[in-house]
């Protein structure tokens, strides 16, 4: 199911720099009843604005983002939650795309009827991000003006321009208000950058397994690109036409499930070495086939130059921040730093551990764990 906004519509951060005048506010895109009251079969959405201004100056002649919902907005447009993802993920996370189907979204065990993100309560919006590879505008986009993939040239964004397209789409579907955004890892970059940029627009931020800041630098993206230029395919990032770096993608999945922790994850049902090697690889093999490598390194290049910590005292929100205690990526000794300079803010924010051995994934397989807590702070957000 597609919405598209008529006209053009810039930008919120970047008015001036792309020289245009804001749209009126559109009118609210009605989801037909049978499509956004259940989570038995979630349907697959887009939204398209036009003439979208970035922070760069540059300005995208479509952005589309792919999106998910679950339950049903309140007349008033005040009960929706927004859900945003990771890095390399989609945005699917709760619920099937048709009956039987056994992988259900990666926050299915928080997101739905009578669970923490109640569905009965609240309106559930996943979309996925600008820049990604899962439906939404992207490096693997084809630019009108060309006819042919941005690749390589596709513009630098930030996380604010992934913010305010979010934003669009939420302003589309005739939200007014947020009672909270929470997401995992590069969603948490976001949960905290929305805070920041819309401090009246939001209740509540839940950023898990992440920090209010990225890591790396420049030399993580040149680290990256260096990686794909060793692969024959990679062509200066115009690997399109040439089968892509598949075997690089293979490789880099790997390592990186792995490093989140999906070894652990899997002995929970697979107690052999050998049939979690040949899930991990059946898993990263079905991931390298559709992540394009060129918005790898747009998110990345992103995610360096992130930095919500130094506009802290901009925040209105209430913060949940949740860590993972085995997590390599954003490990607990985060903790004390972030909620100092949340306190010193004047920012009322609780911290939550998850005692797992499931590292950067036990967001989604550890809920009775922490959802509890999840559910607890929601309900002092609740309208």
């Amino acid at each position: 199911m597609a919405l598209r906004l008529p006209g053009i519509v810039c930008g919120a951060l970047a008015l001036a720099a792309a020289g245009c005048a804001e749209a009126p506010p559109p009118r609210p895109l009605a989801l037909p009843l049978a499509e956004r009251d259940t989570l038995r079969t979630v349907v697959k959405r887009t939204f398209t604005a036009y003439g979208v201004a970035l922070e760069s100056g540059r300005a995208l002649p479509e952005l589309t983002l792919a999106f998910e919902v679950y339950g049903r907005l309140a007349p008033d447009g005040r009960n929706a939650i927004l859900v945003t993802h990771g890095f390399t993920s989609s945005h699917h996370a709760a619920g099937t795309y048709r009956p039987g189907d056994p992988l259900a979204g990666w926050w299915n065990a928080l997101i739905g009827p009578g669970k923490p993100i109640d569905t009965d309560r609240f309106f559930v919006v996943s979309s996925n991000m600008l820049g990604s590879s899962f439906g939404s505008t992207a490096p693997a986009s084809v630019n009108p003006a060309t006819g042919k993939p941005y690749g390589p040239e596709f513009p630098d964004i930030t996380l604010r321009d992934i913010v305010a397209g979010q934003k669009l789409l939420l302003d589309a579907l005739g939200v007014r208000h947020l009672v909270a955004v929470a997401g995992p890892s590069f969603g948490g970059y976001q949960a905290f950058q929305w805070a920041v940029t819309y401090p009246d627009f939001v209740s509540g931020v839940v950023p898990v397994v992440t920090a209010p800041r990225g890591s790396g630098g420049e030399a993580a993206v040149e680290a990256l690109i260096r990686r794909f230029a060793s692969d024959p395919g990679w062509n200066g990032g115009w690997h399109y036409d040439r089968g892509g770096i598949p075997r690089t993608m293979l490789a880099l999945r790997i390592e990186t499930l792995r490093r989140y922790g999906m070894n652990e994850l899997l002995a929970r049902t697979l107690p052999q070495p050998r049939g979690r090697d040949a899930r991990i690889r059946a898993l990263a093999r079905a991931w390298a086939r559709r992540f394009d490598p060129n918005s790898m390194v747009v998110l990345r290049r992103a995610s360096v130059r992130f930095d919500a910590a130094r506009d802290f005292g901009r925040i209105r929100a209430k913060v949940l921040y949740v860590l993972s205690r085995t997590d390599r990526l954003f490990p607990p000794s985060l903790a004390p730093g972030v909620m100092d300079g949340l306190a010193r803010a004047g920012v009322e924010a609780r911290y939550v551990e998850i005692d797992s051995e499931l590292g950067h994934l036990a967001s989604g397989p550890e809920a009775a764990t922490w959802g509890p807590a999840l559910r607890d702070f929601l309900a002092t957000l609740a309208p």
